[in-house]
């Protein structure tokens, strides 16, 4: 693989069991991951941290394909959770994955099926599988036993 790419809720987080663009900013970081104005939490799943290391061990760059609502939103609790330099890529808008995943392979270069994608979604993993990317479902977060890196 030459591109890994992750949705955003559900899948390298938890949104305070919700999506990311149904929490009430302002954000700030608290003791226990990120806090929105209504005292949700933030927080990565616990092996998200340790997969991004793998991937970047292997050179591999990293990308965020999300349809939230609010853009915005994600990329600040990207940066309150540290990661948001980690990503090389960021298809971050609401709309189809397919236009995000043309995106992704306009701006790196990498053809459709040298991309590895990780999702919660059924129709995310459908609509993209059908391009060509190999993609994996996540079902309770991303994990390292599941990682299949």
């Amino acid at each position: 693989m030459e591109l890994v790419v992750f949705d955003l809720d559900f899948t390298l987080w938890d949104a305070g069991g919700t999506w990311c663009d149904h929490l009430s900013p302002p954000f700030k970081v608290s003791s226990n991951g990120v806090s929105d104005a209504r005292g949700k939490i933030v927080n990565l799943y616990p092996d998200a941290m340790e997969i991004f290391q793998v991937i970047e061990d292997n050179n591999i760059p990293m990308g965020i394909a999300s349809r939230t609502e609010e853009p915005e939103w994600a990329r600040r609790l990207l940066e309150l959770l540290g990661i948001r330099d980690k990503f090389k890529y960021e298809e971050i808008f609401p709309g189809s994955k397919v236009t995000h995943f043309n995106n992704l392979k306009e701006k790196s270069g990498i053809d459709f099926d040298n991309i590895l994608f990780y999702d919660d979604e059924p129709r995310n993993i459908d609509e993209v599988s059908g391009l060509g990317v190999n993609c994996y479902l996540v079902r309770n977060g991303i994990n390292i036993d599941e990682f299949g890196f």
